[in-house]
């Protein structure tokens, strides 16, 4: 399993405070804000959306107001942070279809806020309207949307015409970003001389030539044959690597939701029901509901040591002797203890045995009783790959950060049980951004 970069991790990778994403690969800036804000919204279609709205916030249930209106979202509250890809999960009828169009202005709240950066959308005329479309939101369709008489390329530039752009300058741009997504060559092609795999790659690319702030996908890849949509996963998690866009995505399948999102807001009746991680939502259950949506997820796919680790039971400094470290043993019960240095990178493990045998020598240091080589794994690895250093050890699995550093360790039994689904926590317990 490739490891995706965490918003933090592409924080850090940032140039300079605003700095935009383009289509030539520099990632932009994070500052920590939100870049999309949705506070307290409703959407309701029919005869008095409005009363079924106030209903609503009196506690009404969504069968209840389906004499005045068809509630199909209801109180959503969320932000997507500025270069993290935010994945709206829920079956058909959840509302994430409906949530989507309000991002893009296409519809308005019944009630509350959606905010792009500092614009609340449903508050701007429609000349800023057209203008926040064109420069900073920018959207690929389940069906590709394609223009068949246009070329590849002139499909790809053709956000940038409506922008104004001249035709060498949208050409060359259009050119980069058909090339991020390995379509290069492919230019002077007609879209019904395309796979749909590849018809998709350019109504990709035509959302990253047109450069904007939000890149919304809705149900982008479901169309596609199981093996063509996991590539383009893949080729999307790439492309964030190099670009950290801001991505809100849309999707009904919970794998592909586990695989691309660094934070998944899980949508049932209209309603946000969980917001957090791939591992909040498999580890903390919100409700029953979430808990029975996760319970035929692949855990050890989506699960990585970060989240089962434990603190190490022995842990010896290097410049100790042999009679401390077999102390530390005897006093943990253990058969054999890491050994770190002083800035606790990881320098091996030394058994009880040999700690024994050298203090018995008059020996007074570890160095040479330190048996090196261990397998430790880092923070990120899925659960997946770390049976097989737990079954060849008889030691838990050491986990080291980027500095080599122990930071836990992941014993045998630990990485047993957290194979097994969990049950949903009690509403007071849920540390995740759980949204009622």
């Amino acid at each position: 399993m490739r490891r995706r970069s965490s918003t933090t991790e592409r924080e850090q990778a940032s140039t300079g405070p605003g700095a935009p994403a383009t289509a030539t690969g520099g990632a932009p800036a994070t500052d920590g804000r939100p870049i999309v804000s949705v506070e307290g919204v409703y959407k309701a279609f029919g005869r008095r959306p409005t009363e079924a709205v106030r209903r609503l916030r009196q506690g009404a249930t969504r069968d209840e107001v389906r004499g005045l209106a068809t509630a199909a979202v209801i109180d959503a509250t969320f932000e997507v942070r500025r270069g993290e890809i935010f994945v709206v999960m829920g079956l058909s009828g959840s509302g994430k279809s409906t949530l989507i169009r309000m991002l893009n202005g296409l519809w308005k709240p019944t009630a509350g806020h959606v905010r792009i950066g500092d614009e609340e959308l449903s508050a701007v005329d429609d000349r800023t309207l057209r203008r926040l479309r064109r420069t900073r939101v920018s959207m690929v369709f389940q069906h590709f949307a394609l223009l068949p008489h246009r070329t590849v390329l002139d499909n790809a530039a053709y956000p940038l015409e409506i922008q104004g752009m001249d035709r060498a300058a949208r050409q060359e741009q259009a050119r980069r970003a058909l090339a991020l997504v390995g379509l290069g060559g492919w230019e002077d092609s007609y879209p019904a001389q395309l796979s749909g795999g590849m018809r998709q790659r350019v109504g990709l690319a035509r959302a990253l030539a047109a450069d904007t702030d939000v890149l919304l996908m809705d149900e982008a890849f479901s169309a596609l044959d199981p093996l063509i949509r996991r590539e383009m996963q893949e080729q999307l998690l790439e492309l964030q690597q190099t670009l950290g866009k801001t991505i809100v995505f849309i999707t009904h399948d919970l794998n592909e939701a586990m695989h691309l999102g660094d934070r998944i807001a899980v949508m049932r009746d209209g309603r946000i029901v969980q917001v957090g991680t791939a591992e909040d939502i498999l580890s903390r259950p919100a409700d029953d509901y979430v808990a029975r949506f996760v319970a035929d997820v692949d855990r050890t796919r989506v699960l990585t040591a970060s989240s089962v680790m434990v603190r190490p039971a022995a842990v010896v400094p290097l410049a100790s002797g042999p009679r401390l470290a077999s102390r530390t043993m005897r006093e943990a019960q253990v058969s054999a203890a890491f050994v770190v240095d002083r800035s606790r990178t990881l320098r091996g493990i030394v058994r009880d045995a040999d700690a024994v045998a050298a203090a018995q020598s008059g020996v007074e240091s570890l160095e040479g009783i330190v048996l090196d080589g261990v397998a430790a794994v880092s923070t990120d690895t899925p659960l997946s790959e770390i049976f097989a250093p737990a079954a060849e050890s008889p030691l838990p699995v050491p986990v080291t950060d980027e500095r080599g550093r122990l930071v836990g360790v992941v014993p045998r039994v630990t990485l047993l049980e957290a194979m097994i689904p969990t049950e949903p926590v009690p509403s007071d317990d849920v540390t995740t951004e759980v949204l009622a």
